[in-house]
């Protein structure tokens, strides 16, 4: 890499002028009490903070901020320390994913509008990291990333136990009659034992996992627990290596290549990653312009074996992963499948410091002759119930029903399914199929993680503990199930999901990659002519705007004037 210290760099548009422009934008800066030296061409480097008292996952990043700081100070660089805001996944209604897009367009806006040379993001929460990613990507500066951490393992009756995947065990216990309801309490306290993002492979633990795989962090960003002393030391050193990559001009599109997506692809597979990675990575690629399709996912991930014994895949938590060895482990064992030679922020290439790299339980990362599943990357199903693409994530759904032709129940929105699911006289068995409908990006809006529905408590009752269950909706990627998510075009677009009725027969084959709705190709144009579409009640503000613009799963549910970038170049003064 170059290193031109030379090389006058962006913020000096603001502070370098001898006029009055530069007056006032150094005067009002030095009320802070910035030296003169502060603004003589060193690095001003931003530090994007979505810390949060609403956001658990983000609450400590206030703390890991000033470790950013340090590191900045160290390597003769000014940081600039400014909020975003904070998308608490277990908070906000109707879902955090409608207001990923709205990040990424505050953070993008802030980065371009302000004297900034790069960027380091800090956050956490399953929204945080990739709408960060998204509007600093639409910007073009360096950047790397600093993820909150996971949490300590939640600890109940003498066993481990993980944030969501349990929550969702439990509730089912509850409902089916074998767990009380004063035990389920006691476990709530048990859970979250310390600030950090679930300790499961969620939604959070994959986009941390992967911003390491894809060269945007630094080694052990994606598994470091939150409390951990050595991620205040990550903070440091990042922040430090920030202010070098200004020198050698290291924007984020030389870090986040074809090559880097790719890798994340195969090692989202690998550790059993979040289905949730999916739209975030195409939704990240839009922005750089990396022709990234639904379809790379199945062709890249298909053969991938798991080698992460984590839930809700496998057994063991977050704190169990990185004290075993974290991303570098799987980055070494999947070696000869990956881009060795994409490029990291650490200044060198992905495999550069791979031959050191050790496990230390194979039973929790495990070898490629003896993996948790020989094949776990996400599957695309294809066929004319979802002619745009459907996924299913095949290590988390049960075996017997990867081949699988039922007889559909169909829920209209969310409020039917709540209204129906526990009616003992509900018409379904353990055959049937599970259908909700509204719940894609329009029609919720905002594409919540409610499929994977809870079962009829009647079926619970009698054993059952997974059925068939298909959506236009996401689901967390801390649950498991046998979960069809991503159905496109959504209900609420006409796709033919809206058109399913009551009784259909539907045929789920994984292996072949279809799902099919087994009725006459003239009944589904029958039906398509009398659909109507709903209306909707958001008549203004952000979600008119956002269910006015937001593109389909396939296309990672960004809006579609966001796809793409800007730059970072703004010519007129503000005075």
């Amino acid at each position: 890499m170059s290193n031109d210290k030379d090389r006058k760099l962006r913020s000096q548009q603001w502070y370098g002028k001898l006029d009055r422009d530069g007056f006032i934008h150094r005067s009002w800066m030095k009320s802070q009490g910035f030296p003169d030296h502060a603004f003589d061409g060193r690095p001003v480097i931003g530090i994007c903070n979505t810390w949060s008292e609403i956001t658990p996952c983000n609450s400590h990043l206030r703390d890991i901020a000033e470790f950013v700081k340090k590191g900045v100070w160290e390597a003769g660089g000014v940081p600039l320390e400014f909020p975003a805001m904070s998308l608490g996944e277990t908070q906000m209604r109707p879902t955090a994913m409608l207001f990923r897009n709205l990040l990424s367009m505050e953070v993008e806006e802030s980065i371009r509008a302000n004297p900034l040379d790069g960027v380091v993001l800090l956050g956490g929460c399953d929204k945080t990291t990739p709408g960060q990613v998204m509007g600093a990507a639409s910007v073009n500066l360096p950047t790397a990333v600093i993820s909150s951490g996971p949490m300590l393992n939640g600890k109940y009756r003498g066993r481990d136990i993980g944030s969501g995947t349990d929550v969702w065990k439990f509730s089912e216990q509850v409902r089916a009659g074998t767990m009380s309801l004063p035990e389920f309490l006691n476990a709530e306290s048990c859970m979250s034992r310390s600030v950090g993002t679930c300790m499961t492979m969620g939604t959070a633990s994959t986009m941390a996992s992967l911003m390491e795989a894809m060269g945007l962090s630094l080694p052990l960003n994606g598994t470091l627990p939150a409390v951990d002393s050595r991620r205040r030391v990550l903070a440091h050193l990042t922040g430090k290596r920030l202010v070098e990559m200004v020198h050698e001009d290291l924007t984020i599109s030389k870090v986040l290549t074809r090559e880097a997506f790719e890798n994340a692809i195969k090692v989202n597979a690998a550790i059993g990653g979040s289905t949730n990675a999916v739209v975030h990575l195409l939704a990240m690629a839009g922005r750089l312009g990396i022709d990234l399709t639904l379809e790379d996912f199945d062709r890249l991930g298909r053969e991938i074996p798991l080698l992460i014994n984590l839930m809700p895949s496998g057994k063991y938590l977050m704190e169990d992963f990185h004290y075993n060895g974290g991303v570098p482990v799987v980055l070494k064992r999947l070696a000869d499948r990956l881009h060795l030679d994409a490029p990291s922020i650490s200044g060198g290439r992905i495999g550069d410091a791979l031959d050191a790299v050790e496990c230390f339980d194979d039973d929790v990362i495990r070898p490629m002759d003896n993996p948790v599943r020989p094949a776990a990357g996400i599957a695309v199903l294809k066929g004319n119930l979802c002619p745009n693409g459907a996924i299913i994530k095949p290590s988390a759904a049960s075996e017997s029903l990867l081949k699988h032709r039922g007889r559909a129940v169909v829920f209209e929105t969310i409020e039917d399914f709540k209204a129906r699911i526990d009616d003992p006289d509900l018409d379904v068995d353990e055959n049937s199929i599970l259908v909700l409908k509204g719940c894609g990006p329009k029609g919720y809006p905002g594409m919540p993680e409610v499929g994977n529905m809870p079962l009829p408590p009647k079926l619970l009752e009698k054993g059952v503990t997974d059925m068939v269950r298909l959506s236009d909706a996401r689901m967390s990627g801390t649950a498991f199930g046998t979960v069809v998510l991503h159905i496109s075009p959504e209900a609420n677009e006409g796709g033919p999901l809206a058109l399913v009725q009551n009784g259909d027969w539907i045929e789920l084959d994984v292996e072949a990659r279809q799902l099919h709705l087994d009725i006459p190709p003239d009944e589904l144009i029958q039906r398509q002519t009398e659909w109507e579409a709903p209306e909707t009640p958001h008549t203004r503000g952000y979600y008119r705007l956002y269910i006015d613009h937001v593109l389909q799963a396939e296309h990672g549910a960004d809006l579609d004037f966001l796809v793409g970038g800007s730059g970072h170049i703004v010519t007129r003064e503000s005075h």
